[in-house]
């Protein structure tokens, strides 16, 4: 059940200041969280379109960056209207992290980076990397300070994304915090899960809570079951956040953006879409996807497809069309169905708001050999870990 917005935000008056992040300002302290194919330039700039906010891109492997893979360029590109330019990086590798921030400093292709140390899955983690790096505490403190260190020659700030830790035995974040905060970080961000967790239960505000405590001098971010603007107002009063990171609540609602501007300046505003405004929406997203995929536009409808579950959670429009929705090939098929769907049918309510995306349960953790024996990388790992960049992007 969603809640007002609460007292201590008084209409008209801002909940949070500005988040600084180096030489860039966020007015709205909102960061769109990386999504693998998701956050792609259409998905950024349909978001955009409802409030302010940092727009990350999708993560991007160093590797494949310094390979100059097509993908992965297509990745890291940005319309001339998205500002600030913000690219999601991952590595297990300090020299491979210097070179692809080196190459987005000399190239001008950034104005932000923010360092993944949160992902889950299984192919990123077994191979050392995302949420189970932090853990070899020297790897971790090597790629950060690297990855500032290169992207100070442009005054580019540098973030990290992390989560608690690989399970309630093996957490990391207050560790690893402090040495992003000595690395010379803009910020640090909390998912407040382990791995293990993956996104199942309740995500930890109290570990959130206790990392802002731990680092008084620099911002922190929470991230973690903000479904609404209410959720993201009372994580701000029960964690002491300077902003939040919002994932799988914007999946198929880019106007949460929107509801979340509002509520950080203290207005009571939310949208409430009817079904012509969710068609309208769906349909502009698809139509930006044909120019983000080079114009190929069975891919854009392809890419379209996993969002229509999501835009259209908790309306009446029926089993047989939404099949046939998720199978559609053309611009003009899509077209077709949308028209077909009754434009008289109103904002369901609760059925359309909260969680989104799969929760799924807690999982096994899938690590290198031996990784938790200790903090410090073995030479097996080491030699390993020069191997383990993972060579695609994007998840």
């Amino acid at each position: 059940m969603t809640t007002t917005l609460s007292e201590s935000a008084e209409p008209g008056m801002s909940l949070l200041p500005a988040l600084k992040l180096g030489p860039i300002t966020v007015d709205t302290p909102v960061v769109l969280a990386p999504m693998a194919g998701i956050t792609n330039t259409a998905f950024r700039r349909l978001c955009r379109e409802y409030g302010g906010g940092l727009y990350v891109n999708e993560m991007v492997t160093a590797r494949a960056l310094v390979e100059r893979r097509p993908e992965s360029l297509r990745i890291i590109k940005h319309e001339p209207d998205e500002v600030p330019r913000s690219v999601q990086l991952y590595s297990v590798d300090p020299v491979t992290t210097g070179h692809a921030v080196r190459m987005m400093v000399e190239e001008d292709r950034a104005d932000h980076i923010d360092l993944n140390f949160g992902c889950p899955v299984p192919k990123v983690t077994r191979k050392g990397g995302g949420s189970a790096l932090p853990w070899k505490i020297r790897l971790f403190e090597s790629i950060v300070s690297t990855a500032v260190r290169e992207a100070s020659k442009n005054n580019i700030p540098v973030t990290v994304k992390m989560r608690k830790g690989i399970d309630e035995d093996h957490l990391t974040f207050i560790e690893a915090g402090k040495v992003a905060r000595d690395s010379g970080v803009a910020a640090v961000a909390l998912h407040g899960r382990t791995t293990r967790q993956h996104y199942s239960g309740q995500a930890d505000w109290s570990a959130i809570a206790a990392l802002r405590e731990s680092l008084p001098d620099i911002p922190v971010l929470g991230n973690g079951d903000i479904w609404s603007a209410e959720d993201a107002v009372r994580m701000v009063e029960q964690t002491g956040v300077d902003g939040v990171v919002v994932g799988r609540g914007c999946q198929g609602r880019p106007w949460l953006f929107g509801d979340l501007q509002a509520a950080f300046e203290g207005r009571q505003e939310r949208h409430r879409p009817d079904l012509p405004m969710v068609i309208r929406t769906l349909l502009t997203h698809a139509q930006m996807l044909i120019p983000y995929f080079d114009g190929d536009e069975r891919k854009a409808m392809q890419d379209i497809r996993k969002h229509v579950a999501w835009y259209f959670k908790g309306y009446p429009i029926g089993g047989a069309l939404r099949s046939q929705l998720v199978t559609v090939e053309t611009l003009a098929q899509l077209e077709d169905l949308l028209g077909q769907l009754d434009q008289s049918i109103g904002y369901p309510g609760e059925p359309a708001e909260g969680p989104r995306g799969r929760a799924g349960s807690p999982k096994k953790v899938h690590l290198p050999e031996d990784w938790l024996e200790s903090q410090e990388l073995n030479e097996e790992q080491r030699e390993m870990i020069k191997a383990a960049e993972v060579d695609t992007s994007g998840g």
